[in-house]
């Protein structure tokens, strides 16, 4: 199968990322939200990104109009029936993305591959919920997706060979660079990187040293380019937590156990940049 049309079902911070690469790699994409001002804002992210990508020289004026014309806005499920692929990038809620599958496998044509952007929820879970668990995979972009060049390709349980090769070369028409992953809570990516969150939070919680001091340390020390509290913050504190829940839960391991100031953060709604305010002020 030649993957030409594409779904992007989340028009939020990942998933209007996410239609962007696709759109600027020449594919058609039906970006679709749950209403129409969550898909419209999604929309004119990627307008603003291409428009700057203009300004400063890296695309020219034409491309970028005919990226945006390749883009279709939807609220429909329905809508997303003739695609090859969709990339399901909705909040990091294992029940809403069960449902999500439950609807597109109801919705979208028969041998279309469903792909999930979950930064750590099993693929072989929500592939168990779908008539075609052969055609489900994960494809985990990073945040932000339009610079970012990695993607982890995560296979569940029940994904077959001939998917995974084809996400593969789909993600490397994408001038992106693919990691083959196995089905494991946080797969590689968030395995690593959230516990040293993780330690970080529990560094401030403790008093070992401010927010600012910390991030310095492994900016600094270890050449981070972004430190581990400024990174929770562009990530979200509450998407976070959830990962580390899922860590703590997968592996029944006391180390994944999530610093009760970052629960407290998030009770609180201190989540990022997304509130103006994490562990840093951003208002």
């Amino acid at each position: 199968m030649d993957i030409k049309k594409v779904g992007v079902v989340g028009a939020g911070q990942m998933g209007h990322g996410i239609a962007q690469v696709f759109a600027v790699s020449g594919f058609d994409v039906i970006l679709r939200d749950i209403n129409d001002n969550f898909v419209s804002k999604g929309y004119e992210r990627i307008a603003k990104n291409l428009d700057r990508s203009v300004e400063k020289g890296r695309m020219e004026a034409a491309d970028r109009d005919a990226a945006m014309a390749r883009i279709t806005k939807t609220i429909e499920i329905s809508d997303l029936a003739d695609c090859d692929l969709v990339v399901e990038a909705a909040t990091e809620n294992p029940e809403i993305k069960l449902q999500i599958f439950r609807d597109l496998d109801a919705a979208v044509k028969e041998g279309a591959i469903l792909s999930t952007n979950t930064s750590s929820i099993s693929i072989t879970k929500i592939a168990a919920v779908t008539s075609r668990p052969e055609l489900v995979i994960g494809m985990h972009f990073m945040n932000p997706v339009p610079v970012m060049k990695l993607v982890e390709i995560i296979n569940g349980l029940q994904t077959s060979e001939e998917t995974y090769a084809l996400i593969e070369e789909t993600t490397k028409k994408l001038s992106k660079v693919p990691v083959k992953a196995f089905d494991s809570p946080g797969f590689v990516a968030n395995r690593i990187l959230l516990p040293m969150i993780n330690e970080a939070v529990y560094c401030l919680y403790e008093g070992v040293a401010s927010a600012a001091d910390i991030d310095n340390v492994m900016k600094l020390g270890m050449a981070h380019p972004m430190g581990p509290l400024a990174l929770a913050d562009l990530i979200g504190l509450d998407v976070c937590l959830s990962i580390m829940e899922v860590l703590h839960d997968g592996f029944a391991d006391s180390k994944y156990r999530p610093c009760p100031l970052l629960r407290q953060m998030v009770e609180a709604g201190y989540l990022g940049q997304k509130t103006g305010k994490g562990f840093f002020d951003y208002k």
